[in-house]
């Protein structure tokens, strides 16, 4: 290793990392890049000059995803990134660090293997890329992993089309808006059959590094999780002269909704959260006339999920009947559990092993675009410890050692696969 490396990676990492970071940060510290919006607009244009200062040739594919080349893209093309859009008032190192870090990586490994990038030459036997997939946390139009899935033909792609942010703007004239035609969204297998693996690098959003005491951990799989929309239709009235007898207050029905959450999470050993309610007419002198809200559910096994479900729903339909509101719910998003690639997981054990980097396993509740493409191509996670486990908050953290760490790690895996191809990934 070049002795000057470290220090290289050091500065790279820190002033690609503050670059990003300040797109969509406001006063709190809060970050907010919702996708297809004037500041996701900014972080593409900051990855495409980071690109092309780093000697890489971007592109943009038809699902809104962007792509960085070391060389021509081609047949089993090495990929590594994340996302740039957050969720709404999130944290700094969600999808960024992991993007970040995917140009850190590519540039230690062609400066270690002496490969001249200005001519855009070859890293190794393989292309090399870094990918920041377009709106992954679905933060504006709860589409959650949207370029991903619709890369690999997993999104219903009409019924997302359809869906609106709560200014009342289509996901369709948001693509139109953000220059991304809205008939070329959905599966493409010719820009798949390229791509020999990913390997996602990203943020934590958990203690369980700090409790190990390890900065880095290689990630097993991701539980099955999913996204319910309930929409409850009462009557709006004047709060002080509307007797409660006569109300159809659909607010009781999301108290017993939250309450049930609760309550059949912890019977089911699930994670289930009411965390976006939408109220009309939301005046503090007005009953409801209607109520929107989206449950998240996650747990180890899709029974439980399952079982969690039927049991809130049940809830609070009962509730809802008894006050007189109508009550609908659609499923919006559901991933079934996802174990990344065993061959691919066991080569990079080995790898970091050698090198002396000690990883711990994990099994993740937060959904990923690693994990949407498991059922296309090979995937792996690497995870970064999150200093006091926090997650899509401005709490969230990584100590820059603990990121160089995992770009360390990360720079190894990719110049191991990209030049051992045959022997690295012939079982995966």
């Amino acid at each position: 290793m070049d002795p000057s490396e470290p220090a290289y990676a050091r500065e790279l990492f820190e002033r690609l990392f503050a670059q990003l970071s300040a797109i969509g940060l406001d006063e709190t510290g809060a970050t907010t890049r919702l996708a297809w919006t004037q500041e996701t607009t900014a972080a593409e244009r900051w990855f495409e000059q980071t690109a092309r200062a780093l000697g890489l040739a971007p592109e943009r594919d038809r699902n809104g995803n962007l792509w960085a080349w070391l060389g021509e893209r081609g047949p089993g093309a090495l990929v590594t990134g994340s996302h740039l859009d957050s969720v709404r008032e999130g944290g700094r190192f969600d999808g960024a660090l992991g993007v970040v870090a995917g140009f850190v990586a590519v540039a230690v490994a062609a400066r270690r293997l002496g490969v001249d990038t200005e001519d855009g030459g070859p890293l190794a036997a393989v292309p090399l890329g870094v990918v920041a997939f377009a709106d992954e946390e679905g933060g504006r139009f709860d589409t959650p992993t949207f370029g991903s899935r619709a890369l690999c033909g997993a999104l219903d792609v009409e019924a997302a089309l359809t869906r609106r942010d709560r200014a009342g703007v289509s996901l369709r004239d948001a693509l139109e808006a953000a220059g991304v035609d809205p008939q070329g969204i959905g599966p493409d297998p010719e820009r798949l059959a390229q791509l020999g693996a990913l390997v996602e690098l990203h943020i934590e959003q958990d203690a369980l590094l700090e409790r190990e005491g390890c900065a880095l951990a290689l990630g097993t799989g991701i539980m099955p999780h999913g996204r319910w929309r309930v929409d409850l239709h009462g009557q709006a009235a004047h709060a002080g002269t509307t007797p409660l007898e006569v109300r159809r207050d659909p607010m009781l029905a999301l108290a017993a909704a939250i309450l049930a959450a609760r309550r059949e999470g912890t019977a089911h050993g699930a994670l289930a959260t009411v965390g976006k309610v939408e109220v009309s007419p939301n005046g503090t002198n007005a009953v409801a006339g209607q109520v929107s809200f989206w449950l998240d559910i996650r747990a180890h096994d899709e029974q439980a999920v399952s079982a969690t479900l039927d049991q809130v729903l049940e809830t609070t339909r009962a509730q809802a009947n008894r006050d007189g509101v109508a009550f609908e719910h659609r499923r919006e998003s559901f991933t079934a559990a996802v174990e990344f690639s065993p061959a691919l997981r066991a080569r990079i054990e080995s790898v970091l092993q050698g090198e002396g980097i000690q990883t711990v396993p994990i099994s993740t509740g937060a959904g990923h675009d690693a994990g949407a493409l498991a059922t296309a191509i090979p995937t792996a996670m690497l995870f970064v410890r999150s200093s006091g486990g926090a997650g899509h908050s401005p709490q969230e953290h990584a100590s820059a050692d603990d990121c160089l760490t995992g770009i360390a790690a990360l720079t190894d895996v990719l110049i191991s696969l990209a030049t051992q191809r045959s022997e690295a990934l012939a079982d995966v």
